[in-house]
């Protein structure tokens, strides 16, 4: 299986961010300053740094496939990077809310 690509991670947060897909915070630590996240089935674990996401370490789609910022960067980018401000205020309110 292919892993995941960044684009494809992001798509999942714009989802997010715009209503489209349901956001739910885990109680699941993955360890400081990362917090980990459902958006309907996709895993996610966002580094964050006090309420402000600063990329995304690691997702786990629903059909098995993986994806980690080590590989996105090697490509220069992770799937933070492509939220416009706006998506990413609204990802970082969903975090304080859940």
């Amino acid at each position: 299986m292919p892993p995941l690509t960044a684009r494809e991670v992001y798509q999942t947060l714009r989802d997010a961010a715009l209503g489209i897909r349901s956001f739910r915070r885990l109680d699941q630590s993955s360890g400081p300053g990362q917090v980990q996240v459902d958006i309907e089935g996709w895993r996610l674990t966002l580094d964050v740094d006090g309420v402000h996401v600063r990329h995304c370490q690691r997702c786990l789609s629903p059909d098995g496939r993986e994806g980690e910022l080590e590989g996105w960067q090697r490509f220069g980018t992770d799937p933070v990077s492509f939220l416009s401000a706006w998506e990413l205020a609204q990802i970082e309110r969903l975090l304080t809310e859940g």
